[in-house]
């Protein structure tokens, strides 16, 4: 299920895009790995929102892997791709790959698994659509 307007590449869909600003590093003046695991989690959030066709709430993340630190001033962009899903459930792979400032090209630095919960309006599981 792919809206006309989602940008796909080989990563997975493009969910969000941001950039890491001074306010995000830790003490070693790195981004703060919090901070990434945040965005991570908005760009999963939105896209199971997209895929239960409603409210989702996040239950589980699991296999989270830092490979590089992400710097000041990086663009930093999050790709998701469901790799299961349950009754009411979805598991969503999701890759942060950040386009270094200083122009050396994009890498990844981050990856886990995501787990969501499709929830009715009383936050209630509810089947996932079909399809």
């Amino acid at each position: 299920m792919s809206d006309s307007n989602d940008s796909v590449s080989e990563r997975g869909h493009l969910s969000i895009r941001t950039l890491a600003m001074p306010a995000d590093t830790n003490p070693s003046g790195d981004i703060f790995g919090g901070w990434l695991l945040s965005q991570m989690d908005i760009a999963a959030g939105e896209f199971a929102t997209k895929k239960a066709r409603g409210r989702t709430v996040t239950v589980a993340i699991e296999a989270m892997t830092f490979h590089l630190p992400v710097f000041v001033g990086d663009m930093v962009s999050c790709y998701a791709e469901v790799v299961r899903t349950g009754r009411s459930s979805m598991c969503i792979h999701v890759e942060a790959w950040a386009d270094r400032r200083d122009g050396s090209g994009e890498v990844k630095v981050t990856e886990g698994k995501f787990t969501y919960v499709a929830v009715d309006e009383n936050r209630r599981p509810r089947p996932l659509p079909a399809g």
